[in-house]
């Protein structure tokens, strides 16, 4: 009779005596394949993922004229700034204009006449330190500018917000 089956004393053949050395091998290859799998999968998956560049550092200067609604922005310091990436949203008051500026742009609803400066899409696109851009806020924008409006600006590239600028109208 072979090793790996033996009678009982009842006749009956057992299996209690195979080779159970196969087990470990089956486990270790199980796992070896599961990390392999798993290291896979988490190089896949930070491939994917990227750091953004950080967005410019820059300094900006507000100032908002009652009289003539216009809006003068100074980049007093720190890296160019690229308008065609940049966005402003302004409030008056707490007060969301309802127009907001598209920068850059010729004529915009809102707005009167074509803004000054890199703000303008006719001039350069690059906004250096000490340049100013400004525009001219419409009659039909609500909320209206008055003299001692306070008036906020969010200035974001690319959806990264750059300064948060403040100014009471004058």
């Amino acid at each position: 009779m072979s090793a790996d089956r033996r009678q009982s004393s009842h006749g009956v053949r057992s299996l209690c005596a195979l080779p159970r050395a196969v087990s470990p091998v089956v486990g270790t290859i199980t796992l070896l394949v599961l990390t392999v799998f798993l290291v896979g999968a988490i190089a896949l998956v930070l491939s994917g993922w990227t750091l953004g560049s950080p967005p410019p550092i820059a300094a900006f200067e507000l100032t908002a004229d009652s009289e003539t609604g216009q809006l003068t922005f100074e980049h007093t310091a720190g890296d160019e700034i690229d308008v065609e990436d940049l966005s402003l949203h302004v409030t008056v008051d707490g007060t969301a204009l309802e127009y907001q500026p598209p920068v850059p742009y010729v004529g915009a609803e809102g707005f009167r006449g074509s803004p000054e400066g890199p703000f303008n899409a006719q001039s350069e696109s690059t906004w250096k330190t000490g340049e100013r851009a400004s525009v001219t806020l419409a009659g039909t924008n609500e909320p209206t500018l008055e003299s001692g409006s306070t008036v906020r600006v969010k200035v974001a590239i690319e959806g990264s917000r750059v300064a948060e600028l403040e100014s009471v109208a004058e």
